[in-house]
């Protein structure tokens, strides 16, 4: 079993020399950005339109989608896809290490995005992860002094603010300790928020408007991420010159993705992001987002080991990985090597497995965890990868209650958004994919007319 400490050094180390170099290179962004950046500032959508664009800013790939809103269905339609090779440099464990290097990406990856799309989108949303974002769900007891006093929309706005306020002093104390051993206060912000549950006397109710009830407990999904880490992404957001409608965790917007209506009771999985820096789990438990947690190894973690066992060059490290799935390059190279590189994917398959059980161990709060098991991102393409979690008995100290299912998410299972360019073509654009679900439901939030319980509520987890 992997040491849960040393495996959370190998991510914080990686993390901070990322917060470290993003905070000494801010003023580069201003000097590196391409001309398209400029072309961008003149450039108008037609007013009548509205467009998000989801910008997927990961260890190995950007990924940019253009989303046309449909005003009619309130459904987005993909009419825009880009992509753009990140730099080793550029990431480290899922934070941005260099921002001039990922503005020209970025910059390249809208370019072909808007060219395909025929328009110029200001509107974007960004996805945060790394092993800093903190995505838990915190439940709070009240206990009201006026029992028979219904409940309305001002007393809920207390106690979600309440809920709020201690799950950001609890996710700063254990950043605190994470970075510096608790000697020095991170300065947090909170980035997603989400209702999971409420009981009244311990009755649940799905509108706790008009209620009567001493005991009020609410269980809330927040996400907080450390200030140096959206700052960074702020600044890609002005060096590119477009408006951030919303900075969301990954994991959160993954779960976005596949939920789709709020009311969806039934849906219940563990979902896991696994990148090239990072592997981001979400677990959702009967429509609510229980929690998320991340750790530091991903794809490149799997081409860093073969470049270091066989002493080769990165490149031809990743060469070998992703020739693994093939029978035809396999037959290619020498049986010798062929185990060798077998042999290094192995070990780091243990270590990511070791991790994967470790993060869901950290959900004492479930009786039991859901046996639906939905992968994407690019590292988990490896085939390897897929055969462990459904082949290995990696779950069986965990309170699965019976064996996982495994599978990618496919594309036609996000909700409400369509892909109309036939090039989000499988599991590795699920990520921006529900970026654009946060985006639109931010929209939907912000132009709604705030006439029901649900929608105040909605607009409060947004504040």
């Amino acid at each position: 079993m992997l040491d849960l400490n040393k495996l959370k050094r190998i991510g914080l180390d990686a993390a901070g020399k990322a917060a470290e170099k993003a905070s000494q290179t801010v003023k580069m962004g201003a000097q590196k950005a391409n001309l398209s950046v400029k072309n961008r500032r003149a450039a108008k959508s037609a007013p009548e339109e509205q467009y998000i664009v989801a910008l997927d800013i990961g260890t190995e790939f950007v990924k940019a989608l253009i989303g046309k809103v449909r005003q009619d269905t309130k459904q987005i339609d993909i009419i825009g896809v880009g992509r753009q090779h990140q730099a080793l440099s550029d990431m480290q464990a899922g934070a941005v290490s260099d921002i001039a290097g990922v503005v020209r990406n970025c910059d390249e990856a809208l370019g072909k995005a808007e060219q395909q799309a025929g328009v110029s989108v200001r509107t974007a949303v960004i996805g945060i992860a790394g092993e800093l974002v903190k995505g838990t769900t915190t439940t709070v007891r009240i206990s009201r002094k006026q029992a028979t006093k219904p409940l309305d929309i001002t007393e809920m706005e207390r106690i979600i603010h309440l809920v709020q306020e201690r799950a950001e002093n609890k996710a700063r104390t254990q950043m605190a300790w994470e970075i510096s051993g608790g000697g020095k206060d991170v300065e947090v912000r909170l980035v997603n928020s989400a209702l999971v549950s409420i009981e009244i006397d311990g009755y649940p109710v799905t509108n706790p408007i008009g209620f009567q009830g001493r005991d009020v407990v609410v269980q809330l999904y927040t996400a907080f991420a450390p200030m140096i880490h959206i700052g960074a992404l702020e600044r890609v957001a002005a060096e590119l010159d477009i408006d951030l409608l919303a900075v969301a965790a990954e994991p959160f917007a993954v779960a976005r993705s596949v939920i789709g209506d709020e009311t969806n009771t039934a849906f219940s999985a563990v979902l896991m992001d696994v990148g090239g820096g990072t592997t981001d789990i979400a677990v959702i438990n009967e429509g609510g987002v229980q929690g998320t947690k991340m750790f530091g190894i991903g794809g490149r973690a799997y081409t860093r080991a073969i470049e270091r066992d066989l002493g080769v060059d990165f490149d031809i490290a990743e060469k070998l990985k992703l020739g693994m799935a093939s029978e035809d390059i396999k037959s290619s190279v020498p049986a010798a090597k062929v185990k060798a590189v077998e042999a290094s994917l192995q070990k780091t398959l243990s270590v990511w497995t070791s991790g994967v059980e470790l993060a869901l161990a950290e959900f004492p709060q479930l009786d039991h965890l859901p046996h639906r098991l939905l992968l994407c991102g690019g590292g988990s393409s490896l085939d390897m990868l897929m055969d462990a979690l459904q082949q290995s008995d990696w779950y069986h100290d965990l309170p699965f209650t019976r064996k996982p299912t495994v599978q990618h998410i496919s594309p036609s299972q996000v909700v409400g958004i369509t892909d109309k360019t036939g090039n989000v073509a499988d599991h590795t654009y699920i990520t921006a994919m529900g970026l654009l679900r946060v985006g639109l439901d931010t929209l939907n939030y912000a132009g709604s007319s705030g006439n029901s319980v649900k929608e105040k509520i909605d607009r409060i987890l947004q504040t």
